[in-house]
């Protein structure tokens, strides 16, 4: 299984990005898992549901399954590492955000600001910038490289070629 991350600050195009990326991998009928961090917290749960009242009653931990989904809530964080390996039949994962975590990453750049990012992160594979950021680029006829480095680069809109990096990312973790 194949594991990438999309990393980028708030507002960067990663869940859009994401998306697009899912529609071209299930056209091909790969099968990808997706997990999303969030540091504010969240409710999956709506408040008319049996498993909602469960947890306000005093369930650590609800699960609600049938012949086509399941959903496990549980009153706890669970680390990275256990998710992916909990999707390890699956053809890729998908990681929005953990950025400080070792995964092989895809960076999305909004703007000259955001490119302090890349100097914090480890395993970057490529940068995606989300505005025309043409003076970060090496124009030296063989693609987008970012400038200093041999690092791809892409516009946002060029979905089809990142999904092509993603698809390289699942063939080399087969071998």
């Amino acid at each position: 299984m194949s594991v990438i991350q999309i990393v980028g600050y708030k507002n960067s195009g990663k869940t859009t990005l994401i998306g697009k990326l899912l529609e071209i991998l299930n056209a091909m009928n790969l099968r990808v898992a997706v997990i999303k961090h969030d540091v504010h917290g969240f409710e999956a749960d709506r408040e008319s549901t049996d498993t909602f009242r469960h947890r306000r009653a005093g369930a650590v931990a609800t699960a609600i399954t049938s012949p086509w989904r399941t959903a496990i809530i549980e009153e706890q964080e669970t680390r990275l590492s256990d998710l992916i390996k909990h999707f390890e039949d699956y053809d890729m994962t998908i990681i929005e955000g953990f950025k400080q975590e070792s995964y092989p990453k895809i960076v999305l750049i909004r703007d000259k600001e955001d490119l302090a990012l890349l100097q914090e992160l480890t395993q970057i594979r490529a940068v995606v910038f989300r505005q025309e950021a043409e003076e970060c680029l090496d124009n030296d006829g063989t693609g987008g490289v970012l400038i200093g480095s041999k690092v791809p680069c892409y516009k946002a809109d060029e979905v089809e070629e990142i999904a092509k990096l993603a698809i390289v990312s699942i063939l080399s973790s087969e071998s």
